[in-house]
C-alpha cells in the first residue's frame, strides 16, 4: 500500500483551528482531522472520493467540537 495524493491544510471548524490531512490509499480516500494543539485526532473519515471522506471527518469533527467547552 502505497499513500498518494496527499495534501494538508489548515482550517477552522465551530471555532477551532484545525488541520485537514486528505490522502488516498488504493481506490480509497481517508480525512484525518485534529486541533491544532495538541494535535490529537477530532474525526477520520473514508469514502470512495475525496469529497465524501473530507465530508464525513467534517461532520464529525464539527459536531465533536460544537459540544467542547472553553473556559
Amino acid at each position: 500500500m502505497k499513500t498518494e495524493d496527499f495534501s494538508e491544510r489548515r482550517d477552522e471548524l465551530a471555532g477551532w483551528a484545525v488541520n485537514i490531512t486528505v490522502y488516498r490509499i488504493d481506490e480509497t480516500w481517508h480525512c484525518r482531522i485534529d486541533n491544532v494543539s495538541p494535535g490529537a485526532t477530532v474525526a477520520r473519515g473514508t469514502g470512495s472520493s475525496r469529497e465524501e471522506a473530507e465530508r464525513v471527518a467534517t461532520e464529525k469533527a464539527s459536531e465533536r467540537l460544537g459540544r467542547t467547552r472553553t473556559h
